[in-house]
């Protein structure tokens, strides 16, 4: 059974950074591209970075570019985010993905709050 963890964030203020960790079980993590999404409640989920499997490619959001950083540790069966200068506006449910057919497989999610 596919399981993916996200760690827990405490609320953080503007400019502050954070660090997020997912942990995979259950599949061939190397083999699958890795994804975070954020999602704001009521809306569509918006994608944020991925990172896709060994070969390292990383592609961005413009919102998050230059402040975000995603990596994954094969190894580890972890992926990572670096969130840095954060935003009010970066607030969000955040999620974990790994890009296994059909649809993927989904963290539960962890809150990222930026508030002042």
């Amino acid at each position: 059974q596919v399981q993916l963890v996200e760690s827990a964030a405490c609320p953080v203020h503007p400019g502050a950074s954070l660090s997020l960790t997912c942990a995979a079980s259950g599949l061939p993590f190397s083999s699958y591209a890795m994804r975070w999404y954020r999602q704001v409640p009521g809306k569509e989920r918006a994608l944020v970075p991925v990172i896709t499997s060994t070969v390292g490619t990383t592609d961005y959001a413009d919102s998050v570019k230059r402040r975000f950083t995603i990596s994954r540790d094969n190894a580890k069966n972890a992926v990572y985010l670096q969130m840095n200068s954060l935003k009010p506006e970066d607030t969000d449910v955040y999620y974990c993905k790994a890009d296994l057919p059909p649809f993927g497989s989904w963290g539960q999610g962890t809150q990222v709050t930026v508030s002042s």
